[in-house]
């Protein structure tokens, strides 16, 4: 036994180390665009290459410090990326208790159809969508497009919306529909409650897939008071090849910060976990 242990160490402990150079690498990768964003925003001569700025300034964020060119993009971004997430946390809530808590013929066959709905590439509806809009006059309407947005992140929403449901016990609804609660009541008392960690996780994945949204805002939001950071960033980029890389890094500093935020306050709101220990009693 001790001499099999003797062979297999060396190769452990080679598989370690090609395990850690892997994960450098990737690090690696993670870490030097995140760089060149820091160094690159505090410097008056950034270019491509990750480098110390030769002299430290703040001439960049003072460039991009303005209404139309970062507080009114960003503000459109927070109202599309809230008001997209807040409407699909909501139908996806509704959508998800029926599949999660009453056996139905159809339900593998709804929940397979949901899937598929979310492997739709959003390129190939937009022609029809950029018709549909013409047609009910939603065109460059804030409100339309977070419609829309909502909609194409509903079918991915509601599968793990269900998903979550299922780990909360039916016996606490059914002993508040013994005190008399009705299924509204015990939906919205019992089971959101105890689903908040899998609630903020739905928010925070709509939430960045919308804030992150290029596509969808560039065809449906014409006038640049519309339009959100995403759109606004490809202001940087001149029309002959031209880029303003400091000015750009720092507006991607404050572009990325609302993210991290959100991702920070709803991770402690919402707990670790599923806080049923003790509810159901043997």
């Amino acid at each position: 036994m001790p001499a099999s242990l003797s062979l297999a160490s060396p190769r452990r402990r080679g598989v370690t180390v090609a395990a850690s150079a892997s994960l450098a690498l990737i690090g690696l990768a993670f870490v030097l665009p995140l760089a060149w964003i820091v160094l690159a925003a505090f410097d008056a001569d950034a270019t491509v290459s990750v480098k110390p700025p030769s002299s430290w300034t703040l001439e960049n964020f003072a460039a991009i410090m303005s209404v139309d060119g970062t507080l009114r993009p960003l503000w459109n971004s927070a109202l599309i990326s809230l008001g997209t997430a807040a409407l699909c946390v909501i139908v996806s809530v509704l959508a998800a208790y029926p599949l999660s808590r009453f056996q139905m013929r159809f339900n593998r066959a709804f929940l397979y159809t949901i899937l598929f709905g979310s492997c739709l590439p959003i390129t190939a509806m937009m022609v029809p969508v950029y018709a549909l809009f013409v047609s009910f006059r939603l065109l460059d309407s804030l409100p339309g497009t977070v419609l829309f947005m909502a909609a194409t992140s509903l079918p991915m929403a509601v599968w793990m919306m269900k998903n979550f449901m299922d780990s909360v016990p039916i016996s606490l609804e059914e002993a508040s529909w013994v005190d008399g609660a009705s299924g509204m009541a015990a939906l919205w008392h019992v089971v959101v409650p105890l689903m908040k960690p899998g609630i903020a996780v739905v928010f925070i994945y709509v939430f960045t897939a919308a804030w992150g949204n290029f596509f969808v805002p560039f065809v449906l939001l014409m006038s640049p008071e519309n339009q959100p950071a995403a759109v606004a960033v490809y202001t940087f980029f001149g029309a002959h090849g031209e880029i303003a890389y400091g000015r750009l890094a720092a507006f991607s500093i404050f572009y990325s910060l609302p993210v991290l935020l959100l991702y920070v306050l709803v991770q402690r709101r919402s707990g670790g976990g599923f806080a049923m220990a003790g509810a159901v009693k043997g």
